[in-house]
């Protein structure tokens, strides 16, 4: 499965990422590693999916303060998130005939905050590589058109991204 995936990373850029050291300590992924993590994803959720040959997919790494703007202007709450996904498919997915095979079918973007994720890592007892694989697989899976706004739904979710860390050779306990 070809995934052309475009990876910002803005954490890195910002003056966050000065005081963190973490960040500096070979904790930050290239872009081949997201690259090979969505591929292995897209081929897992292939029955999910549209059936296009190439797929673009957008991320970006950043801060609190610019995902408090973010989630404060599309989630109309006023506090950071740990991961926002902006779905390009919101309603019905493309058919058959109505993709265009010379052209990757824009799925969307993932936007996870670096910070947050570090400090649920702590709180969780893993990696911080651990954690951004989680916040991603989750935002795929949005922006392929799960959601989670019951408690079912919320354990199905969280059920097929234990399956999609397996794949990348991430163990994780969810409790």
């Amino acid at each position: 499965m070809k995934v052309d995936l475009y990876v910002q990373d803005c954490f890195a850029e910002s003056s966050q990422a000065a005081n963190l050291d973490f960040w500096d300590t070979g904790t930050r992924m290239t872009a081949e590693t997201w690259q090979n993590w969505f591929e292995q994803w897209m081929e897992r959720l292939d029955n999910e999916s549209p059936l296009a040959p190439t797929y673009e997919i957008g991320l970006r790494l950043t801060d609190n303060s610019e995902m408090y703007q973010l989630n404060s202007q599309y989630r109309h709450q006023n506090k950071p998130t740990d991961v926002l996904s902006f779905a390009a498919l919101e309603v019905d997915f493309p058919q058959g005939e109505e993709i265009d095979t010379e052209v990757p079918l824009y799925l969307g973007d993932i936007v996870i905050s670096i910070e947050t994720a570090q400090q649920q890592a702590q709180q969780q007892g893993h990696s911080l590589q651990t954690e951004l694989a989680w916040l991603a697989a989750h935002g795929l899976l949005h922006l392929l058109g799960w959601d989670h706004p019951d408690e079912e739904s919320l354990n199905q979710m969280l059920s097929q991204q234990v399956i999609l860390l397996k794949d990348i050779g991430i163990d994780i306990n969810v409790e």
